[in-house]
């Protein structure tokens, strides 16, 4: 097996989980299972585990496990997953940090890409979005 390039995946940026009730998924992955709140919206709380890299996400807009992997440039990378056979399914389109986009390998498994070019959330002490930047830096209190 030949490689010749760079791998155009970062990261695990996120594994999303559908609660319907958010206050309900605190308590569990908060209170029972020792995650940390690292950002919270009306629908989503981004939820930190002990090696910082990857979040887990509790949603309740939509019924779906999903998983996001982090790249640097989402159309880049549209187009390396088309020239290697994979599909897209939906995207790309922009989201609050960057672009985004559904894509399919040819085995029928299906995630999201997602950039972050537009920058990170600036949050508060209690994990709420006060704000956006484009350093590095994610917490402000």
């Amino acid at each position: 097996m030949e490689i010749s390039k760079q791998p155009i995946f970062k990261n695990i940026d996120c594994v999303q989980f559908y609660i319907p009730n958010l206050e309900d998924g605190l308590k569990y992955y908060c209170n029972k299972l020792g995650l940390k709140i690292i950002w919270k919206s009306d629908s989503a709380i981004g939820l930190g585990m002990c090696e910082g890299i990857a979040e887990i996400v509790i949603q309740n807009e939509r019924k779906a496990q999903e998983i996001d992997i982090k790249v640097e440039s989402v159309i880049d990378t549209i187009v390396e997953i088309k020239r290697a056979g994979g599909e897209i399914i939906c995207g790309p389109f922009d989201i609050k940090i960057g672009k985004c986009a559904v894509v399919k390998d040819p085995w029928g498994n299906q995630y999201v890409i997602l950039d972050a070019t537009k920058g990170i959330f600036i949050t508060d002490g209690e994990g709420n979005i006060v704000g956006q930047s484009t350093t590095s830096i994610k917490n402000i209190g």
